[in-house]
């Protein structure tokens, strides 16, 4: 699998691991930015701060790739990531679709079954 794939292209599928290594991929810079922002006294109430911002601004477009490829796994369009802004079942609804469920089963209309490579 190729890094620039799974994070800078919107077609294809991905499968759930590959989806969740490219969360941990995603989540750490994050993290260290919340801390580092916080250590150096930048942060506001929520935490988020300069730091912060330059990570979620770099990383914005590869959150919306990986997760249009696992979608496209589910057979469903990319489209489907805006639930996330429905507040806490958009969140619940995207870790069961996203991050449990399996993906259809062979090829769909996105692509080849991942799990068959």
């Amino acid at each position: 699998m190729e890094l620039w794939w799974l994070f800078f292209r919107l077609e294809g599928r991905v499968r759930r691991l590959d989806y969740w290594l490219g969360v941990v991929v995603l989540t750490v810079p994050a993290v260290g930015a919340y801390f580092l922002d916080r250590a150096t006294g930048n942060a506001d109430a929520d935490g988020f701060g300069p730091f912060s911002a330059v990570v979620t601004a770099v990383t914005s477009w590869s959150w919306i790739a990986l997760h249009a490829k696992r979608w496209h796994d589910r057979d469903k369009s990319g489209w489907w990531t805006l639930i996330g802004l429905v507040p806490f079942i958009g969140a619940v609804w995207m870790l069961i679709e996203l991050g449990v469920l399996r993906g259809t089963d062979g090829a769909n209309k996105y692509g080849p079954d991942p799990l068959s490579d």
